[in-house]
């Protein structure tokens, strides 16, 4: 059974695209089958996986067509895209005009996932209802954090969220890991805001950080596969997990269930 993972945080910047594609090709690369879903109406994921919305897209997920017409195969072997285009953005319009808006997407997962060992919900970056739908058809939430000092209060208000989803759509929620990106180790800020989120959630902050200097914000591809380069960045510690132990990542540190 597919394990999904939705990427969230509200606060933009942070390092959501980013973990999603690079998460997705480690695993395709260790040989299990991945797929990501790009929520975002920017396509970040799409064009950071060298791929572009030509037709379909996650707009028509939603709207019905079933998962095995629109996910396509990417110039990774084992790793699968739904791209997002921008007229995503009207969908949030409409998915509060339907007393169900807000579960459309586990609907459109219930079935033709299960050829997929994970699939990784790319959010963007706001609590509306594609991240709503997103964390109704998760089985974990993974959220990458700036280590800035904002992002300790953006953190604050997206656990409260996802918490009330768990209540209101989806008992099995759960937080499956933080992961602290753009790392200056060079600050005291840094350091600061690293230790107060591992004081708050324990051990589930990811051990790894990413520094900011080897952080990939702005490079993309040019789609002719160049894309490569800048996937590798973040996955060689996952790439030796998961082939040694059938993607450990899965079964990574204890998950929050409160």
């Amino acid at each position: 059974m597919a394990k999904v993972y939705a990427l969230a945080n509200q606060k933009g910047g942070v390092g959501k695209t980013t973990t999603a594609i690079n998460l997705a090709a480690c695993l395709a690369e260790a040989g299990e089958p991945a797929l990501v879903i790009d929520l975002d109406p920017q396509a970040n994921a799409t064009s950071g996986l060298g791929e572009r919305a030509n037709g379909t897209s996650t707009y028509d997920l939603l709207d019905g067509v079933p998962l095995r017409d629109l996910a396509k195969p990417t110039k990774f072997q084992n790793l699968h895209l739904i791209p997002a285009k921008p007229d995503l953005a009207g969908a949030t319009v409409e998915l509060t005009r339907h007393s169900e808006g807000e579960t459309y997407l586990r609907q459109a997962l219930a079935s033709d996932i299960d050829r997929y060992s994970f699939v990784f919900l790319d959010c963007p970056p706001s609590f509306g209802p594609l991240t709503v739908n997103a964390l109704a058809a998760a089985d974990r939430v993974l959220i990458p954090v700036q280590a800035e000092y904002y992002a300790l209060e953006g953190l604050s208000q997206l656990v409260q969220s996802i918490n009330l989803v768990k209540v209101r759509l989806n008992p099995r929620l759960a937080v499956g890991g933080v992961l602290l990106t753009m790392v200056d180790g060079r600050t005291r800020l840094s350091a600061d805001v690293e230790a107060e989120v591992r004081k708050h959630f324990g051990e589930l902050v990811f051990t790894q950080t990413f520094p900011s200097t080897r952080f990939p914000r702005t490079r993309g591809s040019r789609g002719d596969g160049s894309i490569r380069k800048p996937v590798q960045v973040l996955p060689t510690r996952c790439v030796r997990r998961a082939s040694s132990n059938r993607c450990s990542f899965a079964h990574g540190p204890p998950v929050a269930t409160s």
